[in-house]
């Protein structure tokens, strides 16, 4: 393939974008359509037809019908694919509607209100023609037109995908629609793409001999037809680096000769919606207008866009060379969200009524408003001092009280500000936002860009053009300007946003959700006592998130699809956030907005997508999205006292009928970035840090994410993340070396440890206890529950029902399923006793063999964990909170007996602590969640650990199965981490017995549990700034005994030494030291205790080199 003057700008990474400050030429093509233009033969033939079929219809005097159709077919401009496309009835149709809309402009007086809307689609759905009054450079308000591409969008474009994709055309007519009207017809094509099959798929090498996919062999067949050797070869090479890459490819070329620009995005099918109609917004509101626009499918899941852009005559727009920059450099923050209410003024999605602004602000401001707007629903709906004045008075340990508590607080939450009030007050000050923009801005846009021969965005001109204010001027602006105090609650939330983002990738060129570190210290401390060392918060257009995290590393960054802001945790209010995190990350998508929490430097957690059932359940989880971020990342940190990451928490919230997956790849994408620092012009450039230290989050499975561990840590290694072998855990063990909790049972041996405790407490033989548990054997707690235990179980409960038989369930049922990995549905019925039943969730009218009939499946199950009675309760599944203050006194019969003796939590935050506190007063042995099922975490912890021990070659061979099978040194490394497990669970038990025996019950196990993970905690972290790790003998023989030996016999604790982070290894060292002392002389162990102890650290030193 020979190399032209647009393939050699192409190939050139540095040239792929049109970087700010690259300095380099643009590109240049021909002054040619890029497309053959069509030829129909039978044009003269046609229209001899329609004049006659025009003038049957008698609707036209006789003397104008060859006028008319002669207007249409010549002077217009129509392409003759129109004319191919459409049948003679059609195309006398429209003639007759446009001469119709001729005498309806002329009774009014005013030919610029002629308006023609054709619309027509073929019965079969596979083509679609648009005509539409058009004026060039401007986006239409009313009638069919003013929709005319969002409904292309929504139902063509957006719904594309390989095995169904729709291209389009679309052009301007060159001529008006009447001799006294200036108007011209727009017209679309949409047709159904006709791919060659796929073993048709193949491959061609370019100059540097690297094979990437033929365009010719996964194109539509009409575009082969008519796109020219140049234009394939530009989308050649936008497809091989749309490839190659995650976020949106952005090319610019000069047309010789004209003034015209032509601009071609390419991106992943379904990789944003709506992004078609909102670019016309984005060149209409720089003074452009479109002559022609493509949108070409491929079969291998990519979209290209071509627009030829035009600057409109007479207009006081700034010239070309300006505004077409503009438009590339915010083509990419409208890929994030291209529905922006606050750029567009109307929204499909049904927050129209916040904003009616178009054109009052630009993208970047619009953007900003946005990424303000979400802030303020999650922490404008703060308590304040009435709560807290309220909580000093009740007792919240009292059932009542907490109860009553509980209720004022979600009433607040729910009434204080709603997402449409947040968005009219927006709305309601252009100004003001403006104005806080400019203070944003001032700190976060890059100086790279004020040295660019180019001009700026209109946004970054106005921080020169409008006097900055301070923030002391600014919040003074607001309180003059603003006189509703709710309302000027809203945007002091901006200014809150603004000094407590520390990074963030706004303004990257290329990104796929934006996204913020934030300082966690805004949180109010009544309803967030423990603050995170970190937040990340999170937002696409069609999800939200959150990490948090509660201890910190080293990390970098590269590629952009949602914006991302690193927030200091600051704002974070005392009186409900106690505990500040931190570190938070704040990230923005299209399709979601999401969260990350720690509470401390070196921290590792899961990432939870939470799914929404319906428009009123997106809104619960939209108002409590934070809370339960930070109580996750909260109950980590107790859970993982004793390994050396501390707690952090993901949280990622799709908009309905959101794509997860997807929401969760824009998340991952957006933190890295600021994780890694940018080195490409155009694509990943410097940002701002105010941060200044690098940081290194580690990501683990939750709900909704296990299947997506893989991805993650291939997508930091393509980033060129040189910790992507640790960076996630709950990798696939075959592909990546991870260690599955399933698999090996690792959470699960740790809820044993804490069941076997009980029965050896109690004197008690398993197989005569009876059980109920929630979580199936379709999961992976609750199948391994089932397979490790040999109890009399009478109740499971998983997401597809109910399965109960007071006789106890047949165990080899159980097991089957368990192995199989299937729900209760799938239960054997004929294995039940006469009192045994299944209800599922689908039925309805169910009757009980007792004779009791359950109206609704679903309701059912909800609350079945409250009726039934047996010696031990397991949770092993079900959502936070499923017991609470306000049910659990269900679970207590009139005689005040509880329905269990002994609960060991094994699902995270299943009870409240109100609850627990509740069940214990009533003599219910139970050990939480945060003490019971810490085998994943410390699993997850090892598994990181090899990650970041073995070199890249030495993981490729020791952790990744060679043909399906685990090496020796793999399966001798997981029996290492069983046994670590183990150990930790059975010494915690242990210590808190013998502190329950101590205080003579006096005290609650979960009180004990919360102390002894403080204690804990507290003194890791004292240990960390400590000069015991200074000792060489004494780090030596801990991280000798810390390190699985496995690891150490392959590697070498010399090698280890010099391959683990100084930060990680102070981590590893003061979690063991920590927890072997607290776990042997209990939370009152004295200094003495300490100093003996620490005389036995340095044991084995000598041994291990």
């Amino acid at each position: 393939m020979s190399t032209t003057p647009a393939r050699a700008a192409l190939a050139n990474p540095s040239n792929t974008h049109l970087g700010v400050s690259s300095g380099t030429s643009t590109p240049t093509v021909k002054n040619l359509p890029g497309y053959t233009t069509p030829v129909f033969t039978r044009k003269d033939e046609q229209r001899k037809e329609v004049e006659a079929s025009v003038a049957s219809k008698g609707f036209m005097p006789p003397e104008l019908v060859k006028l008319e159709v002669g207007w249409f077919y010549d002077s217009l401009g129509i392409d003759d694919t129109y004319f191919a496309n459409e049948s003679v009835t059609i195309i006398t149709d429209n003639i007759l509607a446009l001469f119709g809309a001729k005498i309806m402009a002329f009774t009014q007086h005013d030919a610029n209100k002629l308006v023609i809307d054709l619309e027509q689609t073929t019965p079969d759905g596979d083509r679609a023609t648009f005509i539409h009054t058009s004026a060039p450079g401007v986006t239409s308000k009313e009638g069919p037109g003013a929709t005319c591409e969002s409904r292309i969008d929504a139902q063509y474009l957006d719904e594309s995908s390989p095995e169904t994709a729709y291209r389009l055309e679309t052009y301007r007519s060159g001529g008006s629609i009447s001799a006294t009207a200036s108007q011209q017809l727009r017209c679309y094509f949409v047709q159904k793409c006709q791919f060659p099959p796929a073993e048709a798929k193949k491959t061609v090498k370019d100059e540097d001999g690297v094979e990437h996919t033929d365009i010719r062999t996964v194109s539509d067949k009409s575009f082969l037809e008519k796109a020219t050797d140049n234009t394939l070869e530009i989308y050649q090479q936008v497809m091989w680096n749309v490839e190659e890459r995650y976020g949106p490819v952005i090319e610019m070329f000069e047309v010789e000769g004209t003034r015209e620009r032509r601009v071609v995005i390419g991106y992943r099918m379904g990789g944003t919606k709506h992004f078609f109609s909102a670019l016309s917004d984005l060149y209409h509101f720089y003074g452009l207008y479109s002559a022609r626009k493509y949108v070409e499918q491929f079969a291998n899941g990519v979209t290209i866009i071509s627009l030829y852009l035009n600057p409109l005559p007479n207009s006081n727009a700034p010239p070309i060379e300006h505004s077409i920059h503009q438009v590339i450099k915010e083509a990419s923050l409208l890929y994030c969200l291209p529905d922006n209410p606050f750029f567009r003024g109307t929204t499909p999605s049904g927050v129209a009524a916040v904003s009616n602004i178009h054109g009052s602000h630009a993208v970047q401001e619009a953007t900003y408003a946005y990424a303000g707007w979400i802030f303020a629903q999650h922490f404008c709906n703060r308590l304040g001092p009435s709560y807290s004045a309220l909580r000093d008075v009740l007792d919240d340990s009292n059932a009542v009280h907490a109860e009553v508590l509980n209720n004022i607080k979600v009433r607040f939450r729910e009434e204080t500000f709603t997402r449409e009030s947040i968005g009219e007050v927006i709305a309601a000050y252009p100004e003001l936002i403006r104005m806080l923009y400019v203070n944003f801005a001032m700190s976060h846009y890059p100086a790279q860009d004020e040295a660019s021969q180019l001009m700026p965005t209109l946004s970054y001109q106005r921080l020169h053009t409008e006097q900055p204010l301070s923030d002391e001027e600014l919040y003074d602006k607001l309180r003059r300007t603003v006189p509703n105090k709710q309302e000027l609650q809203v945007l002091e939330s901006f200014l809150i946003f603004n000094k407590n983002v520390l990074k963030t990738n706004f303004y990257q060129p290329t990104k796929v959700a934006l996204s913020f570190r934030l300082a966690p210290n805004f949180l109010p401390e009544v309803e967030y006592p423990k603050k995170p060392f970190g937040m990340f918060f999170v937002i696409g257009s069609e999800f939200r998130g959150f990490h948090i995290r509660f201890v910190c590393l080293a990390c970098y960054m590269f590629e952009l699809f949602t914006l991302s802001f690193r927030l200091a945790p600051n704002f974070l209010p005392e009186v409900e956030y106690p505990k500040k995190p931190f570190g938070m990350f704040f990230v923005i998508g299209s399709e979601f907005r999401g969260f990350h929490i720690r509470f401390r430097d070196v921290a590792r957690g899961g990432i939870r997508i939470v799914r929404s059932r319906n428009k009123e359940n997106y809104s619960i989880n939209q108002r409590m999205l934070f809370d339960e971020n930070y109580a996750l990342a909260a109950t980590q940190t107790l859970k993982n006292k004793d390994i050396p990451e501390s707690g952090a928490k993901g949280t990622i919230l799709p908009s309905l009928g959101a794509a997860p997956e997807i929401c969760f790849e824009k998340y991952v994408d957006a933190v890295i970035d600021l994780l890694i620092p940018g080195h490409t012009p155009g694509i990943k450039e410097p940002i701002v840090d105010l941060y200044g230290e690098p940081e290194l989050l580690f990501f683990g499975p939750d709900e909704g994410t296990a299947d997506l561990m893989d991805w993650a840590a291939n997508h930091a290694r393509s980033r060129g993340a040189p910790w992507w072998k640790s960076f996630t855990t709950g990798k696939s063990a075959k592909l990546l070396g991870g260690v599955p909790h399933d698999t090996y049972g690792m959470t699960s041996l740790s809820v044993r440890q804490y069941i076997l405790a009980v029965y050896k407490q109690m004197g008690l033989r398993e197989k005569d206890v009876t059980k109920v548990q929630t979580g199936g054997p379709d999961g992976d707690l609750g199948s391994n529950e089932i397979l490790l235990s040999s109890d009399k179980t009478v109740a499971v409960i998983d997401g597809s029902g109910v399965l109960a038989d007071p006789a106890g369930l047949d165990r080899t049922e159980l097991v089957r399923l368990a192995k199989a990995r299937k729900m209760i549905s799938h239960f054997d019925k004929s294995k039940l006793s006469k009192d045994g039943y299944v209800v599922l969730c689908e039925q309805h009218d169910v009757k009980l063999p007792s004779g009791e009939v359950i109206a609704d499946g679903t309701d059912f199950r909800n609350n079945a964990h409250l009726r039934f009675k047996a010696d031990i309760f397991v949770p092993c599944g079900g959502r936070p909170e499923a017991i609470n203050i306000s049910n659990v006194a269900r679970l207590v019969d009139h005689d005040g007996k509880p329905h269990f003796k002994y609960i060991v939590e094994g699902a995270n935050l299943f009870i409240t602590q109100q609850a627990r506190l509740y069940l214990e007063k009533r003599r219910v042995i139970l050990f939480k969640d945060s003490s019971a099922n810490k085998g994943g975490v410390t699993s997850s912890s090892l598994e990181v650990l090899a990650g970041l021990g073995l070199s890249d070659s030495e993981y490729i061979e020791h952790m990744i199965f060679k043909d399906g099978k685990p090496s020796s040194f793999y399966e001798s490394y997981v029996k290492d981490i069983q046994a670590i497990i183990s150990s930790n669970a059975s010494l915690e038990a242990g210590c808190i017995q013998r502190e329950f025996q101590r205080l003579n019950g006096s005290k609650p196990r979960t009180l004990i549990s919360d102390e002894l993970s403080s204690k804990l905690n507290d003194l890791q972290a004292e240990l960390e700034s400590s000069d015991l790790f200074d000792d060489t003998a004494s780090r030596r023989g801990v991280l000798g005994r810390a390190i699985p030996q496995t690891l150490v016999n392959q590697v070498g604790i010399d090698t280890l030494l010099e391959r683990l982070p100084e930060p990680y290894q102070r981590a590893l060292f003061s979690s063991w030291v920590a927890a072997h002392f607290i776990y042997k002389y209990g939370v009152n162990g004295t200094s003495v205790n300490f100093f003996n102890f620490a005389r036995t650290l340095a044991e084995g030193a000598e041994a291990k080199k």
